[in-house]
């Protein structure tokens, strides 16, 4: 399947440059997918309009794999290189957006992580996954567990921007939480969409082709 396929593409070239591949649990409860990685109470994704929760909202499947990093900075000491792929939960779904999508979340923590790092290594990414020099850009954006952050385009065939990735510097608030020195260490973080990437390796136009079983499109990406 296309979605595997560059799942697997990307988490081995992140794992051959030294990331380690974790995972963790897709059921979550709100103090790993949101509390943690400082995103508060009034946040609008916290609401059930955006979140699948369950168990009388005492649990809620992830809405992204964040918390498998907050899982991995309470349970190791820095540095920490890790990468995390899996199935995650939005209540989205058009022709670029899924109620269920996959997303491939990186992080590495050292002394002196700056951006001008982070830059580096999405370029790096992503010119690994399509195999040649592809045209991308950054531009400001705002995420609650990174700062600063940045959300990155790339120029499909069309002619038109196409997010694929949100990526920043890791807040220091996050790191707190997990108890890391934020005047020794540092860290950056980044989040690829899986779907989103494999539309623009394979040129479709409607994300739900990935998923309506047609067999005679599927055997296409052998």
């Amino acid at each position: 399947h296309p979605v595997n396929n560059t799942k697997n593409f990307i988490l081995k070239y992140l794992n051959s440059i030294g990331f380690e591949i974790i995972e963790g649990p897709e059921i979550e409860s709100e103090k790993f997918n949101f509390d943690m990685l400082n995103i508060k109470k009034d946040h609008p994704a916290r609401q059930m309009h955006d979140t699948f929760y369950v168990q009388n909202k005492k649990k809620l499947l992830r809405t992204h794999t964040s918390p498998v990093q907050i899982r991995s900075m309470l349970n190791n000491t820095a540095p920490i290189a890790v990468v995390s792929g899996g199935k995650v939960y939005r209540k989205d779904d058009d022709s670029t957006h899924l109620p269920m999508f996959h997303q491939i979340e990186g992080m590495y923590i050292d002394e002196n992580v700056s951006f001008s790092n982070l830059k580096d290594l999405i370029y790096k990414i992503i010119q690994n996954i399509f195999e040649e020099k592809v045209e991308l850009r950054f531009r400001p954006s705002y995420f609650p567990f990174t700062e600063p952050s940045a959300e990155v385009d790339i120029m499909s065939s069309n002619g038109k921007w196409l997010e694929i990735l949100g990526c920043g510097i890791v807040n220091p608030i996050v790191l707190e939480n997990c108890d890391i020195d934020t005047s020794q260490y540092s860290g950056l973080a980044f989040g690829l969409g899986i779907e989103r990437i494999a539309m623009l390796k394979h040129e479709l136009t409607d994300i739900r082709e990935l998923y309506k079983s047609n067999l005679d499109f599927l055997k296409q990406f052998k």
